[in-house]
């Protein structure tokens, strides 16, 4: 499997936007990824949009960026929660500088936006309503299905989600 030995994080907090965390899971997971939902509490079960739950295996508390190829940040209205975790803005951060996989699909570029200037100088994209978040963080916004540059990876809508999860995939290969 294209993706063995690989080992993902996708962050989940309550309001999750349903398609945006389990298409990239199940997606990942074919292709031969461990995928583990990481949120503020192990063992917590976090409710997305329409109720539909997923449960934390670890917590922020408890990740390291060397432990994990890559991140998946979904949207929803969890990323505003989410971002209120310093651990879990220290974390994509880490996984950046470390030029491992950062993807964040619709509104989960508001964590993008708190991981301490990892948007400065880059290009992405998010859902059209926090674009000018994203560019008040630093990067160059572009209205695209998906934006590659170097490990991070973004995307403006569950429409994108095939586009975005084939170009993930492409960057974790190359890790």
């Amino acid at each position: 499997m294209e993706l063995s030995g690989k080992k993902v994080a996708i962050l989940a907090d309550n309001m999750y936007q349903e398609m945006e965390i389990w298409y990239p899971l199940y997606r990942l997971r074919e292709a031969g990824a461990e995928v583990v939902v990481v949120a503020a509490k192990a063992g917590e079960t976090y409710s997305s949009k329409l109720g539909y739950p997923v449960a934390a295996n670890v917590s922020y508390e408890d990740v390291k960026a060397a432990d994990f190829d890559g991140v998946v940040v979904p949207g929803g209205f969890a990323p505003d929660i989410i971002r209120r975790y310093a651990k879990a803005n220290q974390f994509v951060k880490d996984l950046d500088s470390q030029g491992k996989l950062v993807a964040s699909i619709c509104h989960g570029a508001w964590v993008l936006c708190s991981a301490m200037g990892m948007l400065k100088g880059r290009r992405a994209t998010c859902f059209f309503a926090i674009k000018d978040d994203l560019i008040n963080a630093g990067a160059a916004y572009e209205d695209a299905e998906v934006v590659v540059d170097k490990n991070l990876v973004t995307s403006r809508k569950p429409d994108d989600l095939p586009t975005f999860c084939r170009a993930a995939i492409e960057v974790l290969k190359k890790q």
